[in-house]
């Protein structure tokens, strides 16, 4: 025979994992420095510009 479960307790266990994934996405993408953001934000654009400067097709001027 199975274990019992409390049906109440599994949900509440299953929100609180749920919640706890979610908090820890939001501190990856909002618990970082100005300092931080502003240097991904600068490495995001160079990394896009030397993309950019890798293609065949220069786009008209």
């Amino acid at each position: 025979m199975g274990e019992i479960v409390n049906l109440n307790r599994a949900r509440k266990a299953r929100a609180k994992a749920d919640a706890k994934r979610t908090a820890e996405a939001n501190r990856l993408t909002f618990g970082r420095t100005k300092a931080e953001r502003l240097t991904t934000r600068a490495e995001r654009e160079r990394d896009a510009d030397q993309l950019d400067g890798h293609k065949r097709d220069k786009p008209d001027a």
